[in-house]
């Protein structure tokens, strides 16, 4: 499996954008838990943001390596 990405002539790592799909994926997510209003149940809600980003990251790194 190739570890980079030709695109528009340029070698790009498949890290890159396997990190602006997750920023993407985040965004949406923080958008849906901003309007149930989860950061009332939530000890600390920028620790727990921090951890969705890592699992979503972690994740499709390992779907798209597998």
């Amino acid at each position: 499996m190739p570890r980079e990405l030709a695109l528009f002539d340029a070698l790009v790592p498949t890290l890159l954008l396997i990190l602006i799909a997750s920023s993407i994926v985040y965004i949406v997510l923080a958008q849906l838990f901003q309007d149930v209003a989860l950061a009332d149940y939530v000890w600390h809600p920028a620790l727990f943001q921090f951890a969705i980003f890592v699992i979503l990251f972690s994740s499709l790194g390992l779907w798209w390596y597998s």
